[in-house]
């Protein structure tokens, strides 16, 4: 299949079309993601984020639908009362930039022309954008306190993963500042110039620093991509996660391919570790994907007695966001 947005556009609108002739329960369906912009394809591979609003709850919240090795389906499922209060969605951290941004591809009762306007109504006025960031900086602050009351003397999989989460949610609410959240295949890649944006560029090599960057050389990181898909392949498809599916293999392989080939090659440890830390927590402790998994965690000084230096550097990390996001807010007049 010959690539291109149109192309792809032209798979979005008929895969909407084939579901609301089929089902009567999809009150709207919008496309969000990649696709909306030029630079949509990373490594050769894109999916496409569609979105479908039922009258009521839906099966199920997410589905991957392969369609090459290249391209696959991401279909969210919302049922239409998550969207109930427009206005507050503005404020909503993830859901507010999707809804933003969207290109609405079913809309019969024009709902979500409704809410796409409420949500665009200042939103990007300076306390609704902050509000957006704090959020994020508060989900990150929760984490962390979750280690600090407790002593973790053998982190494993599920730790790491909250880890990474914290990370995420602190990245997002300086990135949020100057646009949507950023996603988790470009997130490194995107992360500098945010942060550069938001007057903080110190923020991208400290946040290489949390996740052990300056441990591991190239060659080490492309070494360790037989091992990752091994991992991500040993998961059994009843407990496999939609985000883990077996077609999304390629999708993240070939990613990382390209990043360790371009400018900058440790922007792959954020997609490789949350998808390689999230398979290791579906496996046993005695099954291989597992230790290759530590072994790769321990080498970046993530695991054992280095975890507590990490949450500590996490500590520090949230206080330069916080400060970050209070000299966003003087600049602007608040």
């Amino acid at each position: 299949m010959r690539i291109n947005r149109e192309t792809l556009l032209k798979i979005a609108g008929e895969t909407v079309a084939q579901r609301t002739y089929r089902g009567h329960d999809v009150l709207a369906a919008f496309l969000s993601g990649s696709l909306l912009g030029d630079d949509f394809l990373l490594g050769g591979t894109t999916d496409i984020d569609l979105t479908f609003l039922h009258l009521d709850k839906p099966a199920a919240e997410r589905e991957i639908v392969r369609l090459t090795d290249e391209v696959h389906l991401d279909i969210a499922h919302y049922d239409q009362r998550d969207f109930s209060q427009p206005r507050r969605l503005r404020q909503h951290p993830w859901l507010g930039p999707v809804l933003f941004e969207c290109k609405i591809l079913y809309d019969p009762q024009h709902s979500l022309d409704f809410l796409q306007a409420s949500v665009r109504g200042q939103f990007y006025r300076t306390d609704h954008v902050l509000d957006r960031a704090r959020q994020q900086l508060e989900h990150a602050r929760q984490i962390w306190a979750g280690f600090a009351s407790r002593l973790v003397s053998q982190p494993g999989p599920a730790d790491l993963a909250a880890y990474l989460r914290a990370i995420d949610h602190a990245a997002n609410a300086v990135a949020g500042l100057s646009g949507p959240p950023l996603t988790e295949r470009r997130l490194l890649l995107r992360f500098p110039q945010r942060a550069e944006v938001a007057g903080h560029p110190g923020l991208y090599p400290a946040m290489l620093g949390m996740l052990g960057a300056h441990h591991v050389e190239v060659p080490a990181m492309q070494a360790w991509l037989p091992a990752w898909q091994a991992t991500l392949a040993a998961v059994s498809a009843e407990v496999r996660p939609p985000r883990l599916h077996a077609c999304r293999i390629p999708y993240y392989r070939r990613a990382f391919e390209s990043i360790l080939n371009g400018a900058q090659p440790q922007a792959v440890l954020w997609p490789l570790l949350r998808t390689w830390t999230q398979a290791a927590g579906l496996l046993s402790l005695s099954e291989v994907g597992h230790a290759t998994w530590s072994e790769a965690c321990a080498q970046l000084g993530l695991l054992g007695d280095d975890f507590g230096e990490r949450v500590q550097a996490l500590d520090a990390f949230l206080d330069l966001v916080d400060e970050t996001l209070e000299g966003w807010s003087r600049l602007q007049g608040e």
